[in-house]
């Protein structure tokens, strides 16, 4: 039988007022039960203005926990102890499964040992890093949100009806190995009325951009005749990726950005492959000959192999790379003037392989591997061979604007493998980096070249010298202690807590010092120790939590923290004692 509206109305009250009972009920008898709760209360902060955040989510990392803070952006967890005093508060309570009884008492009595907090308009605090750890005993928080950045701006296409949009691309400014390079940071499309804008932004420095864009206005397109199209701009007026401004953003700042392309002809352009594999997958780049960056494009026409679109007037480099374990690069330099080109084709070329030697330098008998002999006895160590978790070399690309991926040392081929060699190397510049759990690397050098100095170059299709890498074992031996400096603020951010390292320290080689870049574990206590140092003069420095974007190869940054570094020069064998001054994220 159907209940009439209004009786399902009594109905629900009657629910409602009996689910309230139970709510008064336990809080009643949880009052009278327990002569001592454990509570957490809080605010959430603006990071940048300290004024409080209304209406932020505050939660544990595990979800059992959530409140809203209120309009003076305070929040307060309460935690009722002891199990028998919740069982009482529910005692006589009808409906209540003795299971779900038992869930709800364990998730109240185990207090979080993190919270984070959310709100729109706010970035998580260190890099993601954003979950505050709390004590057993602690009574207060302060939660600091970053507000976000934002850039915002127009594209103002000139002899436009407005119907156009365009393309606008982000680029972030990342440090790799400790050095600049641009990556990557997000795209939109222009509204109609040429608005656009990037949300969510993290401090830092960026470049804008516009992808190029054929004119399609169907009042003025005619596709029997000339082709007009808006090349890239890089704000605010430049005219390729590497002069292109740099806007710095701060935390909470809108910056507002206007770009204006301007119309050109544009030229069909058709590039043929040579020694393309069958079911070509091929990625493709082109830029200004001498100036490579994003804005231009080129695509690949399957079925009749070739590289086609459209560019205005200028000289061009265009790169062509397959994928796979048989991976193949091109590249080729053209010119566009004034008319179509249907021009030479692209010669792909595989990639290289690079053979990697190592001279061992052991001067401790204790250092050779097992099962192997050292120096002095019947017979020496091989200069070349591969050990187990011994020896990584890597090659990361040093390109600003890189197109070139990373590439290592091939596992062996069977147990007899004792070949060092990195395979499918596209051409390009790269940082080589070694990294060993043996000794120290003293040198690393190819066909005469300085690679702790300079980069590798990799020519299309072309043999490069082998990599030469020395290991010794005879490196100094730094210990110390950061003078930590503990704030208020420092506490509440969950810094310096139980447990909880107090600094990271780094080891920065001085210009054409032949130092390697080095980091230092730290203990609760505040000491830290690092052994085999190579050789060289360091800036030592101590922060208060890590630095991915520390820009330690340029000497004119890191001199802007030579009144807190401690410099020192270590020969081999040597033992140091530091005290180091903490920085801290404010200074």
């Amino acid at each position: 039988m159907r209940l009439p509206r209004s009786l399902k109305a009594v109905a629900f009250g009657i629910a409602l007022s009996c689910c309230s009972g139970i709510t008064r009920l336990s809080a009643q008898s949880n009052t009278a039960g327990i002569e001592h709760t454990d509570s957490l209360r809080g605010t959430v902060v603006n990071s940048v203005t300290h004024e409080p955040i209304s209406r932020a989510l505050v939660l544990s990392p595990d979800n059992r926990f959530a409140t809203l803070t209120d309009d003076r952006g305070h929040f307060e967890f309460t935690f009722p102890r002891g199990e028998g005093e919740m069982a009482a508060g529910f005692a006589g309570t009808s409906g209540v499964h003795p299971l779900q009884t038992s869930q709800l008492q364990h998730a109240i009595t185990n207090r979080p040992t993190m919270l984070m907090a959310r709100k729109t308009g706010f970035l998580p605090r260190n890099n993601g890093q954003d979950a505050f750890q709390i004590s057993s005993t602690q009574q207060e928080l302060t939660i600091s949100l970053v507000p976000e950045a934002r850039i915002v701006g127009h594209v103002i296409l000139p002899g436009s009806d407005g119907s156009d949009k365009i393309q606008v691309e982000l680029y972030r400014r990342q440090v790799r190995e400790g050095r600049e390079h641009w990556d990557p940071a997000g795209t939109a499309m222009s509204r109609s009325d040429g608005e656009f804008r990037f949300a969510d932004l993290s401090a830092g420095s960026y470049k804008l951009l516009t992808q190029e864009q054929l004119d399609r206005d169907p009042l003025t397109f005619n596709p029997r005749g000339q082709l007009f199209g808006y090349p890239p701009v890089y704000y605010p007026a430049a005219r390729d990726f590497a002069t292109g401004a740099v806007i710095r953003l701060s935390p909470g700042e809108t910056f507002q950005a206007i770009v204006s392309p301007a119309k050109r002809e544009y030229y069909p352009v058709k590039l043929g492959i040579k020694n393309a594999p069958a079911g070509l997958q091929a990625g493709i780049q082109v830029w200004p000959q001498g100036h490579a960056g994003p804005g231009y494009s080129l695509g690949y026409n399957a079925g009749d192999e070739l590289i086609e679109g459209s560019l205005p007037d200028g000289t061009y480099t265009v790169q062509i790379t397959t994928y796979g374990p048989n991976a193949m690069t091109g590249i080729l330099n053209f010119t566009v003037g004034g008319a179509a080109l249907s021009g030479p084709g692209v010669t792909l070329l595989p990639n290289g392989s690079i053979t990697v030697s190592v001279k061992e330098e052991f001067q401790r008998t204790e250092t050779a591997p097992r099962g192997r002999m050292t120096i002095g006895d019947v017979r020496p160590v091989p200069e070349n061979g591969r050990r187990p978790n011994y020896l990584q070399v890597t090659l990361v690309s040093a390109e600003e604007f890189g197109f070139a991926p990373g590439a290592s040392l091939r596992p062996p081929t069977g147990p007899q493998d004792d070949s060092l060699v990195i395979e499918n190397v596209q051409s390009g510049r790269y940082r080589v980096r070694v990294n060993t759990s043996i000794g120290f690397v003293s040198s690393i050098t190819s066909g005469g070249t300085d690679l702790q100095h300079q980069p590798l170059a990799v020519g299309l299709g072309g043999a490069t010298p082998p990599i030469e890498i020395t290991v010794r074992d005879d490196g100094a031996e730094v210990e110390g202690t950061i003078e930590a400096t503990t704030t208020t603020e420092d506490r509440r951010a969950g810094f310096n807590s139980p447990g909880q390292s107090p600094g990271n320290v780094y080891f920065v080689p001085m210009a054409d010092s032949s130092g390697r870049f080095s980091v230092a574990w730290v203990s609760p206590d505040g000491k830290f120790q690092l052994q085999q140092l190579p050789p060289g003069a360091y800036r030592v420095l101590a922060f208060d939590r890590q630095q991915p974007d520390l820009e330690y190869a340029s000497d004119e940054v890191m001199g802007q923290y030579d009144s807190k570094a401690r410099v020192i020069r270590v020969v081999s064998g040597q033992k140091e004692h530091l005290r180091l001054p903490l920085i801290t994220a404010s200074e």
